[in-house]
């Protein structure tokens, strides 16, 4: 079966199996092509690990049909109580659009639940339900899984390494 992949449908996103993924999944490399400067490129290299990664965890999470995103706003939201959408949309680098509809998809899973903000009137804060914070429980340990799965080839100082450099190409260029 093929993986799940995130698909919009109108407001909502939805996981439907990628045609692209249908036989054995994402090959990063296909012997007989020439991929010519693609192989020297640091971004294109973390771009192939990075569709790999994000095909297993989809798969990992497809019971819960929680996506990277969906995952990252749930943790977001269980660590800072009263948190705004802005600040969300923020925190996660995605535009207030992205972020209503990423809210409004966590609502309709009755995960999250919008509160008034004790602090500002005109504002909502963002909380998880009940059934969020079982299912946040169940989704953080697939998502272990899926870690250690991922980066079982890996030593543990390999892991720490390539974490602190991917820290740092995260990191906004010094100012000149």
């Amino acid at each position: 079966m093929a993986p799940a992949t995130p698909r919009q449908h109108g407001n909502r996103e939805a996981l439907a199996p990628d045609p692209a993924l249908q036989d054995a999944g994402f090959d990063p490399h296909l012997p007989d092509v020439d991929y010519g400067v693609l192989d020297s490129l640091v971004g294109y290299a973390i771009r192939r690990a990075q569709i790999r990664i994000y095909e297993d965890f989809v798969t990992s999470l497809a019971p819960w049909q929680i996506t990277p995103p969906r995952f990252s706003a749930l943790i977001i939201i269980a660590r800072n109580p009263h948190l705004k959408l802005t600040d969300l949309a923020r925190i996660l680098g995605i535009a207030r659009s992205g972020a209503v509809l990423l809210v409004d998809a966590l609502e309709a899973m009755q995960l999250v639940e919008r509160r008034p903000a004790p602090a500002d009137r005109r504002a909502y804060s963002l909380a998880l339900t009940h059934g969020g914070r079982k299912t946040l429980e169940a989704v953080t340990e697939a998502v272990r899984a899926h870690d250690a799965r991922i980066a079982q080839a890996l030593s543990p100082e390999e892991q720490a390494t390539l974490k602190s450099l991917l820290s740092r190409l995260g990191m906004p260029p010094p100012a000149a």
